[in-house]
């Protein structure tokens, strides 16, 4: 392995045109057929395996031609105080907007409020429904602009008119201004770390290249393959956190390789050779954690990961391949301001922050390792009170009609409201199916917890109703999870009684379903990912301590991360910081995509800062000096990396969109746990403590594992070339 990225680093280093010219032909041919892909499909709310989308995948085969995939808008109406809707001038506004919003090419039909008895039982609130013949996407600006003219009239009367549905709503932006303060902050880091403006900027210019390549193929494939428009946005939050780190490790090694003595090209060799290796397997664990994701059984989930892993993996390409030529570009450039001026390159101190760190523990191990470990599992405390589910318009932004809408529904009519039980019957079983429907609706109606039940409808054969519950909780309520609950624990006896089947679903019933399908997975996920990964692991550092010892302190950050945001987005701690404007359930998929994507993470700054430690140890030093060398060369890149993470990360924490929000803040504070808390106290404490015996290998095993080479130790048979200093001239055009 390091033989082979040493010759292509070399290789890269030479022919740099070439190399150069190979990227920027990919990245216009991915550009072109991004630009020339049909549009992306919606995102796919399948969830195959669970109750609800069974239910609605019934309701398809017995109501053809009824798929409620049409845009649509619920117009609410809020009387002044004191005043209803019922009264003659309310009352004509409203008609009179159903009326101008039923005119419409795209319009399937407008319901008055008053015709579908859809006005709250003190005449306060009112809502009226319009649905389309397209999808909200393929709405014309005209229909959208007609829509909101009738509002705007409507408007202009005492009522108060909020809007939801998706007809009209609100598309927030991933990250906005805030995610280009996150890189600004990264450039920040980089130039502080490097000391000089172009090693700052080869990293972020490579990562913003790979980033530019993986989302133009994830555009370009998004048709053939099925990936929604939300697919990229992890790809691109990963794809620019990796590619920087990645890049930052080789340009960081390089510079070392050069405070050596080594000539440019045989520095860019030898940095593809030994940190090009830590990168491969560092990539290689953020693969498996994101392509793991398939093991979920959901497919956008799916469809996130691999197109994540690919993101990840362009990354890893790209930092063996372009950041070398670029090097060969500018070979003195990336050198600190100091070394270019004098022309004389000195290795990282001996005594620098990392060894005075690293010392300090060795020599306080055990009170380093309670402190760590008793501070990460407090904060994971509140993971026992997690409460997962998915959120709607509760929790955007109060600044949104969407968001007003909801709340006014949810005071006119009841907590419930918006969030409906949807009940199928398959009655083919029964005698009368409408006796059969007719007792199923009596007994779920006499439910405690439902407030009310709607008429039944039936399909052209009669076979096959649907009618709605309302709960007295919130969608998102545990109480109307646990209504759920009883309503299937009952249905048995009812079906026996009847003949007749039947299923809860609609959003509140999917939610749960989700939720659950996603806690039941989570175990088996973490088994599959974190088994490879100690496979991995034992591959790269030929030892069965160390890769335990890194499955272990990933799994005290991530409970520790997902403990943090249960205090803030359930709980609600600091939720006002963040602008989140209500708490509620941790999104269903959060824990699944923390595990996933903070353990490829947490085995990055494993493998970049240990391997640098098996290498010393391999090249003589002892268990101790080995833990101080290893800080010596990595500590202050790898928390320049984590600082680059979390820049990146935190900017997606301004997102609009609650799940993103909540996904930026999640991963942020993981990296701070896992960067800060784990590989900077834990890791050393443990090895301090463990001394040989976190190196050791049974020779069996270590005959059977594959022999990889990741500290470079087959470079130092290759032939010597000339060590060389840079040339003053050489440094002084550099900075022109």
């Amino acid at each position: 392995m390091a033989t082979f990225l040493y010759r292509l680093g070399r290789l890269a280093f030479r022919r740099r045109w070439f190399v150069a010219l190979i990227w920027v032909a990919v990245l216009g041919a991915v550009g072109f057929g991004a630009a020339t892909a049909p549009a992306a499909p919606d995102a796919s709310n399948s969830m195959p395996g669970i109750e609800s989308q069974k239910a609605f995948d019934l309701m398809e085969q017995r109501f053809p031609g009824a798929k409620a995939d049409g845009a649509s808008a619920r117009v609410v109406f809020v009387a002044p105080d004191g005043q209803k809707v019922t009264a003659s001038e309310n009352k004509a506004a409203i008609e009179k907007f159903v009326s101008e919003a039923a005119d419409g090419s795209q319009v399937a039909g407008a319901v008055s409020p008053f015709q579908a008895k859809a006005v709250s039982k003190d005449a306060s609130t009112a809502y009226a429904t319009v649905t389309y013949k397209v999808k909200a996407d393929d709405l014309t600006d005209a229909s959208k602009n007609s829509l909101k003219d009738a509002i705007k009239q409507a408007q202009g009367s005492d009522l108060t008119v909020e809007v939801g549905g998706t007809a009209l709503a609100t598309q927030p932006a991933a990250g906005g201004s805030a995610e280009a303060i996150g890189i600004a902050i990264a450039a920040l880091v980089l130039v502080i770390t490097f000391g000089s403006l172009a090693a700052a900027g080869l990293p972020l210019l490579t990562a913003v290249i790979g980033v530019g390549v993986s989302m133009a193929a994830i555009m370009a494939l998004a048709s053939a393959l099925g990936l929604s428009s939300t697919t990229g946005t992890l790809a691109s939050m990963l794809g620019l956190a990796c590619g920087i780190d990645y890049a930052v490790f080789i340009v960081s090694r390089y510079r070392e390789e050069r405070a050596k003595g080594h000539a440019p090209q045989e520095a860019a060799g030898l940095a593809a050779g030994t940190a090009g290796s830590a990168v491969v397997f560092a990539g290689l664990t953020v693969v498996i954690a994101l392509a793991g994701l398939s093991v979920v059984g959901v497919p956008m989930l799916t469809k996130m990961g691999l197109a994540a892993a690919g993101a990840v993996a362009v990354g890893v390409v790209i930092a063996l391949t372009l950041v070398p030529a670029l090097l060969g570009f500018w070979p003195n450039a990336v050198l600190a301001r100091r070394a270019r001026k004098s022309g004389e390159i000195k290795e990282a101190g001996e005594h620098n922050g990392g060894t005075r760190w690293a010392r300090f523990v060795l020599r306080r191990p055990v009170p380093v390792l309670i402190a760590a470990v008793v501070g990460l599992g407090a904060l994971a405390v509140p993971v026992m009170d997690l409460q997962l589910g998915m959120s709607g318009d509760e929790a955007k932004s109060t600044s949104t009609t969407e968001r007003r809408a909801y709340d006014d529904l949810a005071k006119g009519f009841g907590p419930g409201f918006n969030g409906p039980l949807t009940i199928v019957v398959d009655a083919k079983g029964a005698d009368d199916a409408k006796a059969a429907v007719a007792t199923i609706e009596k007994k779920i109606g006499g439910t405690e917890g439902i407030v009310s039940v709607s008429a039944a409808r039936f399909n052209q054969d009669g076979d096959t109703a649907v009618f709605s519950a309302v709960s007295a909780e919130a969608p998102t309520s545990e109480k109307t999870k646990d209504l759920v609950q009883t309503i299937r624990d009952d249905r048995p006896a009812t079906e026996a009684s009847t003949g007749a089947e039947f299923e809860v679903t609609g959003t509140t019933a999917l939610n749960i379903d989700v939720a659950q399908k996603m806690q039941d997975a989570l175990i088996p996920y973490l088994i599959v990912v974190v088994s490879l990964a100690i496979l991995l692991l034992m591959i790269v550092f030929r030892s069965i301590l160390v890769p335990i010892k890194a499955a272990v302190g990933f799994l005290l950050s991530v409970l520790a991360a997902l403990g943090s945001v249960v205090a803030v987005f359930q709980w609600g701690w600091g939720a006002d910081l963040l602008g989140v404007e209500s708490t509620g359930p941790i999104m269903s998929m959060m824990p699944i995509f923390l595990v996933g994507i903070v353990f490829g993470l947490a085995m990055d700054y494993e493998v970049f800062l240990v391997a640098r430690m098996r290498e010393a140890y391999v090249h003589g030093d002892r268990p101790g000096q080995a833990i101080v060398t290893g800080f010596r060369y990595s500590a202050r890149v790898v928390v320049a990396a984590a600082l680059i993470m979390m820049a990146v990360f935190s900017g997606f924490i301004g997102a609009g969109e609650s799940m993103i929000k909540m996904i930026g803040f999640g991963l942020a504070i993981a990296v701070l746990f896992d960067a800060f808390v784990v590989r900077m106290a834990l890791v050393p404490a443990v090895l301090a403590l463990l001394g040989k015996a976190a190196w050791w290998m049974p020779r069996w095993l270590d005959k059977i594992l594959p022999k990889v080479d990741v500290e470079g130790e087959a470079l130092s048979h290759q032939p010597s070339t000339t060590p060389a200093q840079p040339n003053p001239a050489d440094l002084e055009s550099a900075r022109v």
